[in-house]
């Protein structure tokens, strides 16, 4: 027994195998990589959140005090600890919008409509006309594909080749403002990018649940910063190493502040243009927008109807875009005039 324990000390990586199997045969679930190193993400990202804190009220003992004289000023921050905490793992478990998911919910509900009316599945003989949008208008598809290739087709200008909107990984027809994540392995809708904090892509589903979670995220480390420098030009008897740690923590606090601010400003001029990230920066490799001028935001309906869609999203796997007209471009094209702006163009 002594001996084997001797060679284990000795071969570090056979005793951490050994180690990691007895834990995956309790926790199955752990045997996948990704997800081992999602939950490691996840765990540290918590256990930072609370050295941060708990150094804080460790050192900083008026902020006991003032607790006690005005709670509601720290309960808030708690409130505000706990949100952000809460907003982290909703957003890192939600979907952003599976293009699988949705396709299987569209072939569902038309296989659920022709049975309702008795029409039979498919003819190859007869056309089926499929209209999306009230502004687009219909065409005339062959009626032996499936229904999400239908909706699919209806959503890019006539004569595209279908080919360039089926996706070699995933072989299924992608809608605009989709792309395939090498992440995840799946093609998600309105594609933004994938965040490996979250170790979840971000997309139609849940870039709003992003977007505040990044808020909350800002305000917490502002507030915890405040807090620090509060400490620092506090007039009282302290250690010279607890003032070491907490500048540092300061320092690394300060430089995740204006990252976090500039992803959040960074984001929210998104929202304001219904534009995403891979949009902006792959914009010449995405075959219906390279010809676009560069000033031009193809999907924006106005600023307050960008942000009503962004925040009142119901999670409706059927609000696809369809790619705008030749007319709508031409418009969105024009340069704003000062008539424009009195009838609130850009809203």
């Amino acid at each position: 027994m002594v001996l084997k324990m001797i060679v284990d000390v000795c071969r570090p990586h056979d005793f951490l195998d050994r180690t990691m199997d007895r834990y995956i045969r309790f926790f199955p679930c752990l045997s996948d990589p990704v997800r081992r190193s999602s939950l490691g993400l996840k765990v540290a990202l918590v256990m930072l959140h609370l050295v941060y804190a708990g150094i804080l009220f460790a050192f900083y003992r008026h902020l006991i005090e003032e607790a006690k004289i005005k709670p509601w000023y720290t309960a808030s921050y708690f409130l505000l600890f706990v949100a952000t905490l809460i907003q982290y793992f909703v957003t890192s478990c939600s979907s952003p919008g599976y293009v699988l998911d949705a396709m299987r919910a569209a072939n569902e509900k038309d296989n659920a409509f022709r049975k309702a009316s008795k029409q039979p599945a498919s003819s190859k003989n007869v056309n089926v006309v499929v209209t999306i949008d009230r502004n687009h208008p219909e065409k005339t598809v062959p009626a032996d594909v499936t229904s999400w290739t239908k909706i699919v087709m209806d959503l890019y200008s006539p004569g595209t080749l279908l080919r360039n909107f089926t996706c070699s990984y995933c072989h299924v027809e992608q809608p605009p403002r989709t792309k395939h994540c090498h992440d995840c392995d799946r093609c998600v809708l309105q594609f933004d990018h994938h965040c490996v904090w979250l170790g979840t892509c971000i997309g139609q589903e849940n870039h709003c649940r992003f977007w505040w979670y990044i808020f909350e995220e800002t305000a917490l480390c502002l507030w915890t910063g405040i807090w620090y420098i509060s400490y620092l030009k506090a007039d009282i008897a302290r250690s010279w190493w607890k003032d070491a740690i907490v500048i540092v923590l300061l320092i690394t606090l300060s430089i995740a502040l204006i990252f976090l601010l500039l992803l959040l400003l960074f984001h929210s001029y998104l929202v304001l243009t219904n534009q995403t990230t891979y949009e902006l920066v792959r914009r010449r490799r995405i075959f219906y927008l390279r010809s676009l001028p560069e000033r031009v935001y193809p999907f924006s309906k106005g600023v307050c109807r960008n942000l009503y869609e962004f925040c009142c999203h119901r999670g409706n796997i059927y609000n696809l875009e369809p790619l705008p007209s030749a007319q709508v471009i031409e418009e969105r094209s024009r340069p704003y005039t000062c008539s424009d702006i009195m009838r609130c163009r850009c809203c």
